[in-house]
C-alpha cells in the first residue's frame, strides 16, 4: 500500500509544481488585480500542498515522528513569513515572496531526504535569515545615502576577500571561508551583494571613461583575489555581473568584447596554472574517462539524472546519497533522480520567473542607483543558477556554487535572503516612485484646471464689463 501511495505521489507532486510554474508566468499577463490575487493565493496553496504531500510520503517511508514535527515547524515559519511580510510591507511583491518560499520548501524536502541534520540546521539558519530580511526593505526605502558609499563598499569587499585569501583553510581545492563555533561562514557570498552596490554607486555617479577605468580596476582586484583563493565560481559570477552592469550603464559593445577577451584569456591561464581547474575541465570533457581522477562526482550526477527520468523514482526510492556533496553542489541531481526531470525543469522556470520579475523592477525604477542594484542582483542570482545546473548536467565545467534557496549552506541561504529582501525594498521604492509620479500628475492637472478656471473667470468678468458698458452707452 505504501509503495502504491509513494508511486502516485510523485505524479501528484509533478502536477502541483506544473500548476505553480504556470502561475509564475500567467501572472505577468493578468491585468485585473482580483485575477492577480487569485493566482497568488493559488501559488500559496500549491506550495503548502507540495510540502505536505512530500513530508507525508517521507513519514510513510521512514515512520519517524520527527519528520512530522519538522514539517509542522516549517509550516509555522512559512505562514509567519507570508503574514509578516504582507502586513509590515503591504506593497511587497507577492510573486517574489511566493517563489522564495516555494524554492526553500523544495530545498527542505530534498535536504530532509538526504540528511535530516543538515535540513534542521538549514531551518535554524533560515529563521535567523528571515528576521534579518524583514529589516532590510525599510532600510532600502529610508536610507537615501546608500548611493554615496562607493569606496566604503569597495573597502569592505576587498578586506573580506583578502581575509579569506590569507586566513581561510582550503576545502575542495579552494579557500572559501571560516568556521566559527561549528558554523561555516563564506564571506564571498555577501561580498557579491556589496560588490553590486559598489558598481551601482560608481555608475550612478558617473559613466565617464576615467570613472569606468577606476571602477574596472577595483572590480578586477576583486576577481584577482578570488582567483588567488581559487574560488573560481565566485570570481566568474562577479566578472559576469560587472560586465553586464558596465554594458547596461554605458551601452558600449566594445566593453563586452574587451571583457569577453579578457575572460577567455583568464580561463586559459587558469587551466594552465591551476591543477584544480585543469582537473575540472578534464572531468567536464569526459567524466567517465577520468572516473578515478575527479570524474566520480559528475559521473554519479549523470547516473542520477538518467535514473530518475522524466517522473523520478520517488522520495527514498533512489540513491542520491551516492553523489558526493549532493546536499550542497549537486542538489539538482538529487532532485532529478527522486522527483523527476519535469520537476527539476520547473524549478529552473521558477528561478527564471524570479529573474524576469527583478528585470521588470529594474526597468521601471527611475533612480539610476536603484536600477543598477536591481540589475546586478538579478544577474548575480540567475547566473548562479546557470552555473549550478550547468555544472551538474555537464553542460559546463563544475564550479562548486550552490543552487540558491535549495542547496545546503548557511552563507548562501542568508545572502540570497538578503538579496531578495533588497529586491523587495526596491519593489517598494518603485511603488513609491509611481505614487509620487501619479501625485505630481494630479497636482499638475489641478494646477492646470485652476489656471483655466482663473482665465475663464477673467474672460467672464471681462465680457460682463463689456456688456455693462454697452448697456450704459445705449442709455
Amino acid at each position: 500500500m505504501v509503495n502504491l501511495i509513494v508511486g502516485l505521489s510523485k505524479y501528484i507532486l509533478i502536477l502541483l509544481i506544473l500548476i505553480y510554474t504556470f502561475s509564475c508566468f500567467s501572472i505577468f499577463g493578468a491585468w485585473d488585480p482580483d485575477d492577480k490575487k487569485k493566482i497568488l493565493r493559488r501559488q500559496t496553496v500549491v506550495m503548502f500542498m507540495t510540502l505536505t504531500i512530500a513530508y507525508l510520503i517521507m513519514f510513510l517511508q521512514k515512520e519517524d515522528m520527527k519528520l512530522l514535527i519538522f514539517y509542522g515547524m516549517q509550516v509555522v515559519m512559512f505562514v509567519l513569513v507570508v503574514l509578516l511580510y504582507s502586513n509590515i510591507y503591504p506593497k511587497v511583491s507577492r510573486l517574489v515572496l511566493n517563489n522564495m518560499c516555494m524554492l526553500m520548501s523544495i530545498g527542505f524536502i530534498i535536504l530532509t531526504r538526504l540528511s535530516y541534520d543538515k535540513a534542521f540546521k538549514q531551518y535554524i539558519i533560515a529563521c535567523g535569515g528571515f528576521v534579518i530580511s524583514l529589516i532590510i526593505p525599510v532600510m532600502i526605502r529610508k536610507f537615501k545615502f546608500l548611493a554615496k558609499w562607493k569606496y566604503i563598499y569597495a573597502g569592505i569587499g576587498l578586506a573580506a576577500l583578502l581575509a579569506v585569501a590569507v586566513l581561510a583553510r582550503t576545502t575542495y581545492g579552494a579557500k572559501l571561508g571560516f568556521s566559527v563555533a561549528g558554523i561555516n561562514i563564506q564571506p564571498s557570498e555577501l561580498v557579491k551583494i556589496i560588490f553590486v552596490f559598489f558598481v551601482a554607486s560608481s555608475f550612478a555617479i558617473s559613466i565617464k571613461f576615467k570613472n569606468v577605468v577606476l571602477t574596472t580596476a577595483i572590480a578586477a582586484l576583486h576577481v584577482l583575489i578570488l582567483v588567488a583563493s581559487t574560488d573560481l565560481g565566485s570570481a566568474l559570477i562577479i566578472f559576469i555581473v560587472y560586465i553586464t552592469m558596465l554594458y547596461v550603464a554605458t551601452k558600449q559593445p566594445l566593453y563586452i568584447l574587451a571583457g569577453g577577451g579578457a575572460g577567455a584569456a583568464a580561463s586559459v591561464l587558469a587551466y594552465k596554472f591551476f591543477t584544480h581547474v585543469h582537473t575540472r575541465v578534464e572531468v567536464w570533457r569526459d567524466p567517465f574517462k577520468n572516473y578515478d581522477k575527479g570524474g566520480y562526482q559528475v559521473a554519479q550526477s549523470l547516473f542520477a539524472i538518467g535514473t530518475g527520468g522524466w517522473f523520478g523514482a520517488g522520495l527514498f526510492n533512489g540513491q542520491p546519497d551516492k553523489i558526493p556533496v549532493a546536499a550542497e553542489d549537486f542538489v539538482f541531481s538529487a532532485i532529478c533522480e527522486e522527483l523527476g526531470l519535469i520537476f527539476a525543469l520547473c524549478i529552473i522556470l521558477i528561478c527564471l520567473s524570479c529573474y524576469i520579475m527583478i528585470l521588470n523592477i529594474a526597468m521601471q525604477l527611475h533612480n539610476s542607483f536603484y536600477k543598477f542594484v536591481a540589475l546586478g542582483l538579478g544577474t548575480c542570482y540567475i547566473f548562479q543558477v546557470f552555473l549550478t545546473v550547468g555544472g551538474v548536467t555537464k553542460f559546463i565545467p563544475s564550479t562548486g556554487v550552490t543552487l540558491p534557496f535549495v542547496s545546503y549552506g548557511g552563507s548562501s541561504l542568508v545572502s540570497t535572503l538578503v538579496m531578495f529582501a533588497i529586491i523587495q525594498g526596491l519593489y517598494i521604492v518603485r511603488e513609491d516612485e509611481e505614487e509620487d509620479i501619479e501625485r505630481q500628475r494630479e497636482e499638475r492637472l489641478r494646477a492646470k484646471r485652476s489656471r483655466e478656471n482663473v482665465k475663464r473667470r477673467v474672460r467672464t468678468s471681462g465680457q460682463a464689463e463689456k456688456r455693462t458698458k454697452k448697456s450704459q452707452g445705449r442709455v
